[in-house]
């Protein structure tokens, strides 16, 4: 026993180190030697159409093709002496003509062997045998009559067959006879009646049995079954009684279940695991009886369990041990129920637990394992054949040794090759596989193609494939781009089969890759590429939409993807295709539906493909309208100030209503119009309706939603009230007066629907207020006013104004106040005051007028003001009157906006609704000094070098004695920076002033403003310039035309270069030089000649001292004044002035031809500058 267990953990300690074994690729195994291998063969049990020729099946593969053989019952079957029996080319599988014997010679057990020079392979036993379905034995079946309510059995009881037949029962018409819980089929096939009744007669019940292999169907004789009762029994008895079997003669009364099958409280049944369970219980009583099924040991597998025939038969599919154990079926009706126990035993033929044994490729000196581990119950037993031979009968070979269910295999050599069988086998059935070793020696090679390329998505897992074959297995090795060094570690994990893994991709692991496949025997490689893409990502995905029918909708679906994968942009609808609708339209980034209906609604999909990848997203659209209208109003109960009204809401759309508006029309007051009634809530559908007397009421009904109201619905039919007095009395009863001696009573009339019946009229009615008088009333129909005229001038009254109809009065009025009509006030305000508070303002006080005297509503009262003069004498007289108004009862008010240094005069009068009072009298006031406004004008005169003067206008308003003025000024250069400022204090009587030494060609800027003896005013302000000297202004280039200047100078500097070339020429030869004819013929008047002397030109020189650059422009107070822009060559330049064509484009150079020889000369704008003026310009410059 130690021993025992020593040697399975020495086993289990080898197993470990085994070496895998090869797996040889499908495409290289037509090139390698290999043992056979069955490919196809016929299942074990055979059966055979004997209409048939006979087709044993036996394929098998292997290098070289394998060679077929077959035994027969044990023993060799020799093919070729059979002339009935051949084999396919280049197969195993025999074929056996049937035609001249007959089919039960050929049944027995088959084995087919296939065999080459490296090993044999076996199939399992065949055992044929031919299809039968024998016809049902004659017999005589009489008829059966039962008393109604007894149980009954129809037995079938087909005959043997192979395979078993199929039962069913039927009528005459070959149609089905009805089953339920009282009648049913069992699984033998018979017909069992829980209990009889008279609509079971008949004399078709007829069992059919179909034969499934040669599709033949069997008939029994037909079985007549006559259901009587009692009476019919015993009054055809006498008839029956020779030739029939009577079943019952006692009354059948209701009774408790009992079994019909299986019989006993408890039975058995064995499956085999794997198979079909079938279970059933078939109970006979009165009612009839309902089955129910329970496990007693645990419960039912629900997945694999079904209940058929009526809950009478328990079906377990794939039955495993866990299966085992009791189960309960259980009948019961009203009076009872029974119980009955079956025991399920589960046994198994034996089964592969990991898996056939598989096929070893080995290379010489390898070591392998074959295993063959099986399981079944009870059991199984393992033994071992090598090439068809049974192992311990083989040769020795002491590379291999057999542990039970595992043969190894150490250091095995070339010629070891052979096919071994491992046959598992139980009291059940029997296993039976082949597997081969195969001893290879081969140099390895790559099987990858070569040059291929992988593109992965970035961040994604990246596969590189070195399929390789080899014996011995051969080491994969990877390098990348320049092969500096083997790819081992992170990010890169290497394979088992040489796969190189990156697993997040990135950019810099593009590029070319190298697998490198090695044994013993060689070496080769395989270049493969990849290449890492970006990711495609939807950006902007489509948004819910909730649209309105008829309207259009835009899902949008930016994406963003590899620039080098083409994508293709899907559109899809609740996961499938879009409909064929011109309405949808597909652009590269949306979808439009334009015209939406309903049908529209659902989830859209937007999917971008690409080959590598892709990214979708999803939104829904809900189509929305307005609700359709409510239908079916009903009125319901009706009162005489009220009814119900309900109706059934309308679709809603996908939007919720919101709330139902109730409208109403009034036939009687109002046809033709609908008014709003009342609203409720979109959850209710019915309405509490409060209506008025004297109506003829129609209602609809309108649904509210988010998108609007739905069309109204059809109108309800009429409801009338009855008439009454009237609820309420007008509204907005006021009195006044248009007249000092009347009073105007109006009032807001009642509406046709207020006035609750016919005859509608007013009691109108009113008193002096505080007097206690009786009321006075009159009675005014169609009118909302009255007069009454004759009243004291305004006198409050009490006023009241009554609804009367045909059916009363209506409830007693609220008493109203008013006033008889207003007069002009009579008094003026007394003790009016002026209080100066500034040189602009003032306040006016005074006491009020008794109301006795106002006689009317105080309005206010008014301010007459207005300006008689100001103090100072040269301002004329002002006489324009302004008012203020002060509402209210005031005694004060303030007059803003005045004059300084004015009188003024004002009164003050009270007004009423009626108008103004006389007013008081008149009073005066003088406004103190002020300071004076700016000077009216400031103008720049005589500006020379260094000096200028300034000449100015008075304030127009002195607002009081000038006591002088103050002159600022300061620089301000080209920077518009500020310089110091300079101060000037000047009298009263003086409007202007020169200033001396100021900065020539200088800009300055003014402020000068007046003052009084309360200080000074505001400044009025001016700029100007100093002239600038001559001498400095012919120094002042542009800077901006250097470049011109400096290209003028060097074409000035080559002229001087001839020209004295010529010259040292002619003083050479002797000659003078012609400054005659140059002085002839430049009659320019600036030109000026060569000394002859010296070579040199003359001297320039104005024939004016101050005569400016010509070409320039001098303001006409000898100023020059800075243009906004230095660069005007017009403005600085030498030279004429620009000339312009027709069109405004400049055409003139800066050129010294006068006008007369542009005449003279005609168009020559294209020649070179002067360059007499050029120097002109030059010695200006310098």
């Amino acid at each position: 026993m130690e021993r025992r267990g020593m040697d399975a953990a020495l086993l289990l300690l080898f197993l470990g180190h085994l070496t895998a074994a090869l797996e040889v690729p499908l495409d290289l195994q037509q090139g390698l030697p290999q043992p056979p291998t069955l490919t196809h063969q016929s299942p074990k049990d055979y059966i055979i159409d004997p209409r048939e020729n006979i087709i044993i099946h036996c394929e098998a593969k292997g290098k070289p093709h394998p060679s077929f053989s077959w035994t027969r019952n044990g023993t060799h079957f020799d093919i070729d002496q059979d002339p009935n029996v051949n084999m396919r080319p280049h197969s195993g599988t025999m074929v056996v003509d049937i035609s001249r014997e007959k089919v039960e010679h050929y049944e027995g057990v088959y084995q087919c062997t296939a065999r080459n020079k490296h090993g044999t392979a076996v199939s399992n036993n065949i055992v044929v045998r031919q299809s039968r379905s024998p016809l049902w034995s004659k017999e005589r079946i009489k008829p059966i009559v039962v008393q109604e309510g007894v149980s009954l059995v129809l037995p079938c009881r087909p005959p043997a067959g192979l395979p078993p037949p199929i039962i069913f029962w039927m009528d005459n018409n070959f149609q089905r006879l009805p089953q339920s819980s009282r009648v049913s089929q069992s699984l033998n096939g018979d017909l069992y009646f829980s209990n009889v009744l008279r609509e079971d007669s008949r004399n078709d019940y007829i069992c059919y049995a179909r034969f499934p292999h040669t599709q033949t169907i069997q008939q029994k004789q037909p079985i007549t079954v006559k259901v009587l009762n009692l009476d019919a029994i015993n009054d055809t008895m006498a008839a029956f009684y020779n030739d029939t079997d009577l079943f019952s003669e006692d009354p059948v009364d209701e009774r408790r279940p009992t079994f019909l099958t299986p019989s006993g409280p408890s039975s058995s049944k064995m499956v085999l695991r794997g198979q079909v369970l079938e279970m059933e219980c078939i109970a006979e009583g009165l009612p009839t009886p309902e089955i129910s099924w329970t496990k007693i040991s645990g419960d039912l597998p629900a997945k694999r369990t079904a209940f058929l025939h009526y809950q009478k038969t328990l079906r377990i599919v794939n039955v495993s041990e866990s299966d085992a154990g009791d189960y309960r079926c259980t009948a019961r009706n009203r009076h009872g129920f029974v119980h009955h126990t079956i025991h399920v035993t589960v046994k198994a033929a034996p089964y592969w637990i990991s898996g056939a044994p598989k096929n070893l490729v080995l290379a010489p000196g390898e070591n392998g394992v074959l295993t063959c581990r099986a399981s079944g119950t009870p059991k199984p037993s393992i033994t071992w054949a090598m090439n068809g031979i049974p192992i311990e009968n083989s040769p020795k070979d002491f590379s291999r040794k057999v542990e039970d269910d595992t043969v190894i295999f150490t250091d095995v050599q070339v010629g070891s090759s052979a096919v071994y069988q491992c046959n598992v086998s139980n009291d059940y059935g029997y296993l039976l596989s082949n597997a081969f070793v195969n001893v290879l020696s081969e140099p390895p090679r790559v099987l990858t193609p070569a040059h291929k390329v992988y593109q992965v998505i970035r961040n994604h897992q990246a596969l590189i494939d070195c399929t390789s074959f080899g014996s011995p297995i051969p080491k994969i090795t990877w390098f990348k781009d320049s092969r500096a060094s083997t790819l081992d570690g992170d990010p890169y994990i290497l394979h088992d089969n040489g796969t190189l893994e990156i697993h997040v991709a990135q950019m810099h692991n593009s590029g070319k890759y190298t697998c490198v496949a090695r044994n013993t025997l060689g070496i080769s490689e395989n270049h493969v590429y990849l290449e890492v893409k970006e990711p495609t990502r939807i950006l902007k995905q489509p948004e819910y939409k909730i649209v309105q029918r008829g309207r259009s909708v835009v899902f949008e679906c930016k994406v963003k993807h590899d620039p080098s994968l083409i994508p293709t942009m899907t559109w899809l609808k609740d996961d499938g295709e879009l409909p064929d609708d011109e309405r949808l339209i597909v652009d590269s980034d949306s979808l439009t539906i334009t015209d939406v209906t309903e049908n529209d609604a659902g989830v859209y999909t937007c999917i971008m493909n690409t080959t590598l990848d892709h990214d979708s997203a999803s939104a829904e659209l809900t189509v929305v309208e307005q609700p359709d209208p409510p239908t079916d109003l009903e009125l319901t109960d009706q009162k005489k100030r009220s009814v119900q009204i309900t109706w059934t809401p309308g679709d809603e759309h996908n939007s919720p209503i919101q709330k139902f508006l109730i409208q109403y029309e009034d036939s009687l007051h109002h046809r033709g119009h609908w008014h709003n009634l009342t609203e409720v809530p979109g959850t209710k559908t019915t309405a509490h309706l409060k209506l008025s007397p004297y109506a003829q009421y129609t209602f609809r009904v309108m649904a509210l939603n988010a998108v609007g109201y739905s069309r109204p619905s059809f109108p309800s039919r009429v409801y009338k009230t009855e008439p009454a007095a009237p609820d309420e009395n007008p509204t907005g009863v006021q009195g006044f007066g248009t007249e000092h001696n009347n009073l105007v009573i109006s009032w807001k009339p009642l509406s046709g629907l207020q006035s609750n019946g016919p005859g509608l009229h007013y009691r109108v009615m009113w008193r002096q207020k505080f007097l206690d008088s009786e009321w006075t009333s009159v009675t005014v129909a169609n009118n909302s006013k009255f007069v009454v005229s004759g009243t004291p001038t305004f006198v409050p009254y009490e006023l009241k104004v009554q609804a009367v109809n045909d059916y009363g009065a209506g409830p007693e009025p609220v008493i109203a106040h008013g006033y008889s009509g207003e007069d002009l006030p009579v008094a003026a305000p007394e003790n009016v005051q002026a209080m100066i508070l500034n040189s602009t303002l003032a306040e006016v006080h005074w006491d009020p007028v008794p109301a006795k005297l106002i006689r009317g509503h105080l309005k206010g009262y008014k301010v007459y003001y207005w300006r008689e003069r100001s103090l100072h004498k040269h301002n004329p007289h002002h006489v324009e009157k302004q008012i203020l108004t002060f509402s209210g009862n005031h005694t004060r008010g303030m007059l803003p906006g005045l004059h300084a240094f004015s009188l003024y005069s004002f009164n003050v009068r009270v007004y009423n609704g009626k108008g103004e009072g006389p007013a008081s009298p008149t009073q005066k006031f003088e406004t103190p000094e002020g300071v004076p406004s700016a000077p009216s004008s400031l103008v720049i005169t005589n500006s020379n070098l260094d000096s200028l003067t300034l000449e100015w206008n008075p304030p127009h308003d002195r607002n009081g004695r000038l006591t002088g003025y103050t002159l600022k000024y300061q620089p301000v250069n080209n920077s518009n920076e500020l310089g110091p400022v300079e101060e000037l204090a000047l009298p009263a009587n003086e409007t202007s002033v020169t200033l001396l030494n100021l900065k020539y060609s200088t800009r300055y800027k003014f402020y000068l403003n007046a003052k009084t003896v309360r200080g000074a005013g505001p400044a009025i302000s001016q700029e100007a310039v100093t002239i600038m000297d001559e001498a400095v202004a012919s120094r002042q280039v542009d800077i901006a035309t250097q470049g011109w200047f400096i290209g003028l100078m060097c074409a000035i500097a080559l002229l001087i270069l001839i020209l004295l070339i010529i010259c040292f020429i002619q003083r050479n030869k002797g000659g003078k030089y012609p400054v005659k004819e140059k002085e002839d013929a430049h009659t320019d008047p600036e030109f000026q000649p060569m000394k002859e002397e010296d070579c040199t030109f003359g001297e320039y020189s104005d024939n004016e001292d101050h005569k400016p650059l010509k070409g320039s422009r001098t303001p006409s107070n000898g100023t020059v004044k800075r243009d906004d822009s230095d660069d005007s060559l017009v403005d600085y330049g030498e030279g004429g002035d620009g000339q312009f064509n027709e069109d405004g484009s400049f055409i003139g150079q800066y050129s010294g031809k006068s006008a007369s020889r542009d005449t003279a000369e005609g168009h020559e704008s294209s020649e070179a500058p002067s360059p007499i003026n050029a120097m002109n310009s030059l010695n200006s410059f310098v």
